[in-house]
C-alpha cells in the first residue's frame, strides 16, 4: 500500500491537506468570487456599461460579469485543491463538477465542505489514474461519482455546522464586542500569517458584521505591522511586499525567533476591540474579505462594499446598505493603516531595547 500511494503521489500528511490544498483554495477562492465581488462593486458604483450588463440567464437568473465569477467559485476552488494535490489532467478537469455541486450542496459551508470533497474526490481520481487501458472513461467517472456521492453524503452537514459556528461567533462578538474583538481579531490575524488561509477560514465561517470587522483589524495588524517594524531591514521592498503582499513572508523568521510575533499580534490585540467598541467597523462584503487585511487593498474593499452593496451572506445576517460617514471612513483608515503601524512600531521597539528582538531578525529571506 505505501508503494502504491507513493507511486500515485498520494501523500496523507496535515501539510497537504491543511496548508497546501487549503492555501490553494483561497486562491481559488480569490480568483472567482472574491474578483467577481470586486468587478460588480466597480462596475455599479461607476456606472460601467459591461460590468453592469447581464450577460447570460441561467434558469432566468441573469448574470453579469463579475457574478458568473461568484457563480463558479465551488468549481474554481475545487481544481485549485486539485492542483495542489498535483492531480493529473483528468481528475484535475472533472473536479470542476465536483465543485460545483458540493458548492451548492454546502450552502452558507460550502467552501469547507469543497475542502474535504475536492480531496477525496482528487486522491480517488489520482489511484485510478492511468491504471485501465480506458482511462479516459474509468478516471472522471470516478472522480465525478466518488466527489458528488461525498459531496451529498457531507456537504449538508458541513454547511448547517459551519454556518451555526460562523453566526454563533458574530453573534457573541455583537454580545461582547470588547472581549470577542480582541479573541478574532488575535486569532484570525496569526493565521493570515501562518502558512494557512485565513480568507478561507472567513469564507468557511461567513464572518461579517462586528465580527468580519474584528477580522479585517486583526489581519490589517500583522501585514501592516510587520511591513512598518521591518523597514529598517527590507526598506521599500519589504514594505510593499508585506503591506499589500502578505505577512507570511516572516515565518521563516518567526521559527528562528517567535518574539518578533509579540509586536502586531498585541497590535491587533488594541485594534480589534477599538474596531467593534469604538468605531463599530462591520465588513459586510464577501466573507473572504474578513480575512484578507490590506493583501491587494481587500479588507478594504470588502468593507466598503458592504457600505453600499452588502453581501448575500450579510443580508441573511441583517446587514443594510447604509452611507458611509466621517466616522466610518476615520475608523476604516485608522484600523486599517494608522494604528496597526503605530502600534506595531512602538511595541517593536520596547522588544528591541528589552533584547528580544535584534538587529537582522526581521530580514525577509532572499
Amino acid at each position: 500500500m505505501k508503494e502504491f500511494l507513493k507511486r500515485k503521489n498520494i501523500v496523507i500528511s496535515a501539510k497537504r491537506y491543511g496548508i497546501d490544498a487549503l492555501g490553494a483554495m483561497a486562491q481559488g477562492l480569490f480568483c472567482s468570487l472574491l474578483i467577481g465581488t470586486i468587478l460588480n462593486t466597480i462596475g455599479s458604483q461607476f456606472h460601467i456599461g459591461f460590468l453592469t450588463a447581464q450577460i447570460l440567464k441561467i434558469n432566468d437568473v441573469g448574470y453579469t460579469i463579475g457574478g458568473l465569477c461568484s457563480f463558479m467559485s465551488g468549481s474554481a476552488m475545487a481544481v485549485a485543491i486539485g492542483y495542489a494535490l498535483q492531480a493529473p489532467p483528468m481528475v484535475l478537469f472533472s473536479l470542476v463538477t465536483v465543485g460545483y455541486a458540493c458548492n451548492v450542496l454546502g450552502g452558507a459551508g460550502g467552501p469547507l465542505a469543497v475542502l474535504f470533497v475536492a480531496i477525496i474526490a482528487a486522491e480517488f481520481g489520482k489511484a485510478v489514474s492511468k491504471e485501465t487501458k480506458v482511462d479516459i472513461l474509468v478516471t472522471p467517472i470516478v472522480t465525478i461519482l466518488v466527489g458528488i456521492g461525498a459531496a451529498w453524503v457531507i456537504a449538508p452537514p458541513i454547511g448547517k455546522a459551519a454556518s451555526a459556528f460562523g453566526t454563533l461567533i458574530m453573534r457573541a462578538t455583537v454580545l461582547q464586542p470588547f472581549l470577542m474583538g480582541i479573541l478574532v481579531s488575535v486569532l484570525v490575524g496569526i493565521a493570515l500569517t501562518l502558512p494557512i488561509s485565513s480568507a478561507a477560514i472567513c469564507s468557511v465561517l461567513g464572518l461579517t458584521g462586528l465580527a468580519g470587522g474584528a477580522a479585517v483589524a486583526g489581519c490589517c495588524a500583522q501585514m501592516v505591522g510587520f511591513a512598518v517594524m521591518s523597514f529598517k531591514e527590507n526598506r521599500w521592498g519589504g514594505l510593499v511586499s508585506q503591506g499589500i503582499g502578505t505577512s507570511m513572508l516572516q515565518m521563516p523568521n518567526i521559527v528562528k525567533n517567535p518574539r518578533i510575533w509579540i509586536p502586531p499580534t498585541l497590535a491587533s490585540a488594541v485594534t480589534g476591540p477599538i474596531a467593534t467598541c469604538l468605531f463599530k467597523l462591520e465588513m459586510n462584503g464577501a466573507p473572504i474579505n474578513s480575512g484578507m487585511g490590506t493583501c491587494g487593498f481587500c479588507g478594504q474593499l470588502g468593507v466598503w462594499t458592504g457600505w453600499l452593496d452588502p453581501s448575500a451572506k450579510a443580508l441573511e445576517n441583517g446587514a443594510a446598505a447604509i452611507v458611509p460617514g466621517a466616522m466610518d471612513w476615520a475608523g476604516l483608515i485608522l484600523i486599517s493603516f494608522v494604528l496597526p503601524a503605530v502600534l506595531s512600531y512602538v511595541f517593536c521597539e520596547v522588544c528591541r531595547k528589552t533584547g528580544w528582538i535584534k538587529e537582522g531578525d526581521l530580514t525577509l529571506p532572499q
